[in-house]
């Protein structure tokens, strides 16, 4: 057996192991609360030891984090590609309908979410890395709004695409809050979409 092939399986053991650490500690998450949950409990849920958790993360914060990234990380890219077909014009409305289609509208995670965003109010080192992790997906919509500028038009209201981008985050984060009181997953996305394709074409209603 050589060494090469000894360090891949070890490789893809751990990139295994902490797959299913992170699975588990989005169910536990989800089902008690970020606040609530040992270390323990998530090394039992995903079987697994301390010294499996530790090998991983030194925190549950650090766990979460990787979680988010995740997360996040979906989020921008559903965006990305679906505020990619238009080149150099975007038909904002037919891009918000896209978007609206495909965004990750998950309530376990939206759940997770809002638990640690009310641990990190707490914690300003916590929230300075939270609010690093958020700046990603506004600077991909950031982007793409700014590639559209000179031949779509945006609000002169929302001020240059960085603006816009913060509306739509916060947008989104509108109608996810009420997602999680109402449960109502394709009323969120209608409700979205309607809100989305209002504040970019200066209230203009699809035609």
């Amino acid at each position: 057996m050589t060494a090469r092939a000894a360090t891949g399986r070890v490789t893809r053991r751990r990139v295994r192991t902490r797959a299913n650490l992170l699975d588990a500690a989005f169910a536990v998450f989800a089902a008690k609360g970020f606040g609530r949950v040992s270390i323990e409990e998530v090394c039992e849920a995903a079987g697994y030891s301390r010294g499996a958790f530790y090998s991983n993360f030194d925190t549950l914060d650090e766990l979460f984090f990787a979680l988010y990234e995740q997360r996040a990380g979906l989020i921008a890219e559903q965006v990305t590609a679906a505020l990619a077909s238009d080149g150099p014009d975007l038909d904002v409305p037919a891009a918000v309908e896209r978007v609206t289609e495909v965004l990750l509208l998950d309530r376990d995670w939206l759940l997770v979410k809002t638990d640690f965003l009310v641990h990190a109010a707490r914690d300003p080192e916590v929230a300075r890395t939270l609010l690093e992790h958020r700046a990603r997906l506004r600077r991909a919509i950031a982007d793409r709004l700014a590639r559209a500028r000179g031949h779509t038009a945006l609000p002169t209201a929302l001020g240059d695409a960085g603006q816009a981008a913060h509306a739509v985050v916060a947008a989104y984060d509108g109608v996810t809050t009420q997602l999680l009181l109402d449960q109502d997953v394709a009323g969120a996305r209608v409700w979205l979409g309607q809100l989305l394709t209002a504040l970019l074409t200066d209230g203009g209603a699809r035609q």
